[in-house]
């Protein structure tokens, strides 16, 4: 039996701060491994990047640590990408392994109003990143492991914008992401 910590977003473009957040879950949950799932359709997010190329620079951010891993079960299907929905096709193609699924702290107190909670909270154990000082509550019947987290305050938004405006993006985001970004003019204006 595995443990895997599960890292799901748009990666519109995966920062250093995604990175930080699975090497401190893989350590602090004893995790073996961490996936990162890129959304292809992210129900509550509109106008992000080309599907292939948050793919290839989530690839290329996670490479050099042979914990994390890509896993592109998203991509698998048409209609938008609700968590209970991929974690029922993993807990098919992987009944023997322990799944935690990696979310902000502050997170929780949405977490019940997520689509099919109910079917959600039975299928996988909740990571939260917390941060120090934070404060947030624990939803009914969840399981819920929290990781303490330094601060780091790195957002794909501020990212892309910067992008946008010419400025630096060094040391957001891994260097080799960084080439990706300027190589293909994304988040050109």
């Amino acid at each position: 039996m595995s443990r895997i910590g599960l890292m799901g977003g748009t990666f519109d473009p995966p920062h250093l701060g995604h990175l930080l957040i699975a090497e401190q879950a893989r350590e602090q949950l004893e995790l073996d491994e961490v996936w990162f799932l890129p959304a292809a359709i992210p129900p509550h997010k509109s106008g992000f990047s080309q599907a292939e190329d948050r793919i290839e620079m989530t690839r290329r951010a996670i490479a050099s640590n042979p914990a994390f891993k890509l896993d592109l079960i998203e991509f698998e299907r048409t209609e938008p990408s609700y968590t209970v929905e991929t974690m029922r096709r993993l807990r098919e193609r992987y009944p023997d392994d322990a799944f935690y699924f990696l979310i902000g702290a502050d997170s929780l107190d949405a977490l019940e109003k997520w689509y099919d909670y109910e079917t959600l909270i039975t299928l996988v154990t909740f990571g939260a990143v917390a941060r120090p000082g934070s404060r947030y509550r624990i939803p009914r019947r969840a399981d819920v492991r929290t990781i303490d987290m330094p601060q780091l305050e790195i957002s794909s938004t501020d990212i892309r914008e910067r992008a946008k405006r010419n400025r630096s993006i060094t040391y957001l985001v891994p260097a080799e992401v960084e080439t990706y970004i300027k190589e293909h003019g994304l988040y050109d204006v």
